[in-house]
């Protein structure tokens, strides 16, 4: 299939198949960079736990260091709102801005997936449509005098490419969208599995800081 051809087609689906690629570019586009990005804060967010996972009682400075040289990862800031809670003020606050921590960095871990959700359920739609329009200017054929109908059965089957394209997209698309789901996904149960981690670390050391001295008595004096 040469370009003419594929010139041709695109005209006859009235310019359907032109929007469908620009598309299948974009979810081309989002899926490689989401795919890239979810990867690396996935493997970023399993360092940082290994790190956490040696201690096993954890204060400001240890928190101060455990996210150098990460930069924008949302595990760094989970750990950034434990970083500003006084800890000798209240302990049982810490797991409620811990919540709050994460549910704000949900929107930015599924970032430009519902761009993808749209282009999947929308490709075929298109498809359709440009299939339908294609039908219809190749049935248009039957009305010029001493038409072939080999003209006829040509234009609904160049018509019909525009269904298998939409198809093809949304094919492509559903994978990838499923995949970085699953990512996603990843990710969070990282960002709970972090929040209970620091919990039980921090209070540990809440405990060894708030815990009276101990009083070390002499050896008994007995007086004779």
């Amino acid at each position: 299939m040469n370009m003419e051809t594929i010139e041709h087609v695109a005209n006859s689906s009235s310019g359907i198949l032109y929007l469908m690629a620009v598309l299948l570019l974009l979810a081309l586009t989002i899926s490689i960079e989401r795919s890239w990005h979810l990867m690396k804060v996935i493997k970023q967010g399993n360092q940082i736990m290994d790190k956490l996972e040696s201690e096993t009682s954890i204060g400001d400075q240890i928190l101060a260091h455990l996210g150098e040289g990460y930069d924008a990862l949302p595990h760094v800031n989970v750990i950034e709102v434990a970083l500003k809670h006084d800890l000798a003020h209240d302990f049982d606050r810490i797991a409620d801005k811990l919540d709050e921590s994460i549910m704000r960095e949900a929107p930015g871990i599924d970032r430009f997936l519902w761009i993808l959700d749209t282009i999947v359920t929308m490709a075929p739609l298109l498809g359709l449509l440009g299939t339908i329009l294609g039908m219809f200017n190749a049935f248009q054929v039957l009305g010029d005098a001493g038409s072939a109908p080999t003209k006829v059965t040509g234009g609904v089957a160049e018509a019909l490419l525009a269904t298998a394209f939409g198809l093809v997209i949304a094919i492509i698309g559903l994978f990838f969208f499923n995949a970085l789901n699953n990512r996603v996904r990843v990710i969070m149960h990282q960002l709970e599995t972090l929040k209970v981690m620091l919990l039980n670390r921090m209070y540990l050391h809440y405990q060894d800081a708030t815990s009276p001295p101990k009083i070390v008595q002499g050896p008994k004096v007995r007086i004779a």
